[in-house]
């Protein structure tokens, strides 16, 4: 889970560009999940920009809950999401959590 600001074009069914800022809400190397102000259809090929770069991926889902649209990418195989590449903002490391609770519980942390 993370939280960071990303910018996001594509090209509508008739042709014309669009871009919009979006919320990123989660990311793996293989996927992602946006929160938008307007729903993107499914199916859409889509650019996401992010501080030092670029992926781009796939509208696989689309839903609207209480604050926005949740709009699920899923990046292409050559786009792969790597924390070396771009670490989001605030991004919570499950991985690192559970063993720094592991490590605390065996009282190997002061």
């Amino acid at each position: 889970m993370c939280a960071d600001m990303v910018e996001v074009r594509w090209k509508e069914p008739a042709g014309r560009k669009r871009k919009s800022t979006a919320l990123l809400e989660d990311i793996s190397p293989s996927g992602m999940c946006l929160q938008f102000e307007i729903p993107l259809p499914i199916g859409t090929n889509v650019d996401v920009h992010c501080p030092g770069d670029r992926l781009a991926g796939l509208v696989r889902y689309c839903v609207y809950r209480e604050i926005g649209y949740f709009v699920g990418i899923e990046l292409q195989p050559s786009s792969k999401w790597s924390r070396k590449q771009f670490e989001p903002q605030h991004l919570l490391d499950l991985q690192a959590l559970v063993m720094r609770s592991a490590q605390k519980s065996s009282g190997t942390i002061q």
